[in-house]
């Protein structure tokens, strides 16, 4: 689960962090009245949507001259000049793809005099098994970048999770940055209470580009992202809440409703799979028989008629999509239940793109006879190469 900029920034304030003063606006009246409450005479204005570039985005609905999603203003005029530009319109960055997402909030801070910027992230490390802090001197440029032309900028630190954030994690924190004085015992300071928002709040991530050293002397995080592990929100219903439904696939949040695993793909072939392991196999050898999966849809070990009809649904929300591949492999999860669901949602949604189902397991011939019975165009296949073949040749026939 992802957050916006200004709800991480309130989180990590909680943990002592240093942010600059900042508010939320859904309007530009609010946006005047968040600048009025800020001292001035600087003040930025960010579009909040859940992706990164938004300062070297553009704006679908402006023109190409026009300013990106991150705009300095010098007065309150000109921020309520940036709000109405923003709100209700289309910002496309590096990471939003072409069609953009619209910008529906604001976040309204204080200026801040940069003397310098660093990069700091953290993330769960699935390779070692512990999180790993990612340094770098190099802040407020693309990271990726970073690691490809200058690898030697970027440090990494990884934290054994049986001791925790221990001392010298800071110093080599702090090191990273090539800190002194000061500027070294904040770093070391701001490290762990980053490392403890991380493991009390069960963050998959959390990037704070660029964290800036001000002319005064403080480090302050200027721009983060966070994410969570969302199979641990029922810890955090507070947490829970910040989620914004409207930055989401709205076929990802209906699945989500009937705990089912989707995310939409590039593809042509749907896919219905039980099983995160099988689904992915299924996807390979839709591609290696010259398709492209359409969708990962994982409907769980116990799949009900409701359940199934809903993934059709989802699936077939999708103009891309030109046929379907169902394979399940019923375990605790009847077959015979399964057919009964797949001929159930086949009716009710009118299917009318080719559809392919593969059943193995626990009552495989009393529902491959449902659906040889059903009325139905289905095609049966015998294994997942059958499937995928019959999938493919089935599209190409109907196209």
């Amino acid at each position: 689960m992802n957050i916006h900029e200004y709800q991480a920034k309130e989180l990590l304030a909680k943990y002592g962090v240093g942010v600059p003063t900042g508010y939320a606006a859904l309007t530009v009246e609010e946006a005047v009245e968040a600048a009025k409450k800020l001292p001035g005479p600087l003040y930025v204005v960010k579009a909040q949507i859940h992706a990164g570039g938004r300062g070297k985005g553009k704006f679908k609905e402006l023109g190409p001259d026009a300013k990106g999603g991150v705009r300095l203003a010098k007065s309150i005029d000109d921020v309520k000049a940036d709000a109405e530009d923003m709100l209700g319109n289309t910002l496309v960055t590096v990471q939003t793809g072409d069609a953009g997402k619209q910008v529906n909030r604001l976040y309204v801070t204080d200026g801040v005099d940069i003397a310098e910027e660093y990069y700091l992230s953290m993330l769960v490390d699935r390779a070692t098994g512990r999180i790993a802090l990612i340094v770098s001197t190099e802040g407020g440029m693309d990271i990726e970048e970073v690691a490809h032309s200058t690898p030697e900028k970027i440090t990494t630190i990884t934290i054994d999770p049986a001791s925790g954030f221990q001392p010298h994690h800071g110093r080599a924190v702090a090191f990273a940055l090539k800190l002194q004085g000061d500027l070294n015992k904040q770093a070391q300071k701001l490290a762990k209470q980053l490392y403890e928002a991380f493991l009390a709040l069960d963050c998959e991530m959390l990037e704070i580009n660029p964290l800036v050293e001000t002319k005064d002397g403080n480090l302050l995080v200027l721009d983060t992202k966070m994410s969570f592990d969302g199979n641990a929100m029922f810890r955090h219903p507070d947490v829970a809440e910040l989620r914004d439904v409207t930055e989401e696939d709205p076929a990802e949040v209906e699945a989500s409703e009937y705990d089912l695993a989707y995310i939409k793909l590039d593809g042509n072939i749907g896919c219905m799979v039980n099983g995160a392991g099988l689904a992915m196999a299924t996807m390979d050898i839709i591609k290696l028989n010259g398709a492209f999966p359409a969708n990962f849809l994982d409907v769980g070990g116990g799949a009900t008629t409701e359940k199934v009809t809903a993934a059709f649904k989802i699936i077939l929300s999708d103009p891309a999509v030109e046929g379907i591949l169902v394979n399940i492999f019923g375990g605790i999860m009847k077959c015979d239940i399964i057919a009964d669901g797949i001929v159930a949602a086949a009716k009710e949604v009118n299917l009318q793109v080719p559809l392919v189902v593969r059943l193995e397991g626990t009552n495989v011939e009393k529902g491959k006879e449902i659906l040889a019975n059903s009325g139905l165009p289905i095609v049966p296949a015998d294994d997942l190469g059958d499937a995928a073949q019959k999938i493919v040749a089935e599209v190409k026939k109907a196209a």
